[in-house]
């Protein structure tokens, strides 16, 4: 028999209707020969209630108390859906995290998945029963209970896949599939049959939404195949994320455009340019946890330099503060600067390492639309520019159809 895992989202569970459909929907896929394990995260919404309640008692809440609260969102999920299960007569267990045993390091809120025991849920396979496991959780070794932090449930699904060495890790979400780009700003978007892991990888650190980045890095880790499936939707193959020797690659040179809106670029303007500057700027930002992205030193003159980089638009107030308080003055820098309505447009594909001229195509397009491009960032498999934020859009559809992104290779 072929063991599938398969995970649903908040929304997938957002309601006892909902639940009641995933239950079918299982069911139909045991009956087709699998071997069934879920993950399921809280239903939609749920988790965020329980750290608003939290807030109204901690204005920063106690991150073990806090990981004891919302792990109960999960559990909720499990219980009702081995239920629905049960109800329409399919043997069905429910485990937490802790029942499983998945074990993770202390790192509350943000915790590591470390080993997980299969036993149990061998046992309970084998005697033909739908094992239901609550994502996002885990123990530590002293048995206390963790979260895995945002992207938790698709981990769990991963990693629990990766030990039991399922054929497939089926995310089951609101879209039916990993898209070109994103359909609500370019209606003519393709859905992909297959997409590695190495794009994939790109997409979700670039901007996609659709899987989150830490749950792509197990997969591609541990071989486990992924694919993407709508919970709303009869039907349809999604989209399968592997590795390019494992099919027939797409012939496309690029295979999406991801963006993100949450950029912002900031510059230290007439720093001496001498060994040891870039860390200077950037050590005390990563002591204060603050992630950087796009980095840019420009040519010295006069024995002075500009430094740019951009940082989460959420971080943009906090860094230029620490930059004016502690940086500019032990630098010796003449300002610092920024802009917090700057956005990333990025084109991603292996195809780039086999095609030349693709970054000029792409700056090529952009002038022609008039778009003035601040930041470049480049790898084998994408290019990245920070634009102004009112243009991302134009952007996007631009470099999308240039690419005959929504023809089929």
């Amino acid at each position: 028999m072929t063991l599938i895992v398969q995970k649903y989202g908040g929304t997938s569970v957002g309601s006892v209707e909902r639940i009641r459909n995933v239950a079918r929907r299982i069911a139909q896929s045991q009956s087709l020969g699998h071997q069934i394990v879920v993950v399921v995260s809280a239903m939609s919404g749920e988790t965020n209630r329980l750290i608003a309640l939290a807030h109204e008692i901690q204005k920063y809440p106690d991150p073990r108390e806090l990981d004891v609260m919302i792990s109960t969102g999960e559990q909720i999920t499990i219980a009702l859906l081995s239920m629905a299960l049960i109800e329409i007569g399919v043997k069905a267990k429910s485990y937490t995290g802790g029942q499983v045993k998945i074990l993770t390091d202390d790192a509350y809120t943000k915790a590591r998945i470390l080993k997980i025991d299969e036993n149990r849920l061998r046992k309970d396979l084998e005697d033909g029963y739908i094992v239901v496991v609550a994502g996002f959780q885990g123990v530590d070794e002293s048995g206390n209970i963790t979260t895995l932090g945002r992207g938790g449930s698709d981990t769990t699904g991963v990693a629990l896949a990766a030990v039991l060495r399922a054929e497939e890790c089926q995310i089951y979400t609101d879209v039916d599939g990993v898209y070109t780009t994103d359909p609500r700003i370019v209606p003519e978007a393709r859905r992909l049959k297959t997409i590695t892991f190495e794009e994939m990888l790109e997409m979700a650190s670039l901007g996609s939404k659709v899987l989150q980045i830490r749950s792509v890095e197990f997969a591609g880790k541990y071989k486990v195949k992924l694919r993407v499936l709508s919970s709303f939707q009869e039907g349809g193959d999604g989209t399968l994320i592997t590795f390019e020797e494992d099919r027939n690659m797409e012939q496309a040179i690029i295979s999406g455009i991801a963006f993100s809106r949450d950029e912002a670029k900031i510059t230290v303007l007439g720093v001496p340019d001498r060994p040891g500057i870039a860390y200077q700027i950037l050590g005390p930002v990563a002591d204060a946890n603050i992630d950087v992205d796009m980095i840019i030193q420009n040519i010295g003159h006069d024995g002075l330099t500009d430094f740019s980089f951009t940082v989460h638009r959420h971080e943009f107030v906090r860094t230029m503060s620490m930059l004016k308080d502690k940086v500019q003055s032990h630098v010796g820098a003449r300002d610092v600067i920024g802009d917090d309505k700057t956005a990333k447009v990025s084109i991603v594909g292996v195809g780039m390492r086999s095609h030349v001229g693709i970054a000029s195509k792409m700056f090529r397009v952009l002038a022609e639309e008039g778009i003035n491009i601040q930041m470049i960032s480049t790898s084998e498999i994408k290019i990245s520019v920070v634009v102004d934020e009112k243009y991302m859009e134009l952007a996007v559809r631009a470099l999308h159809k240039s690419f005959d992104l929504d023809q089929i290779p």
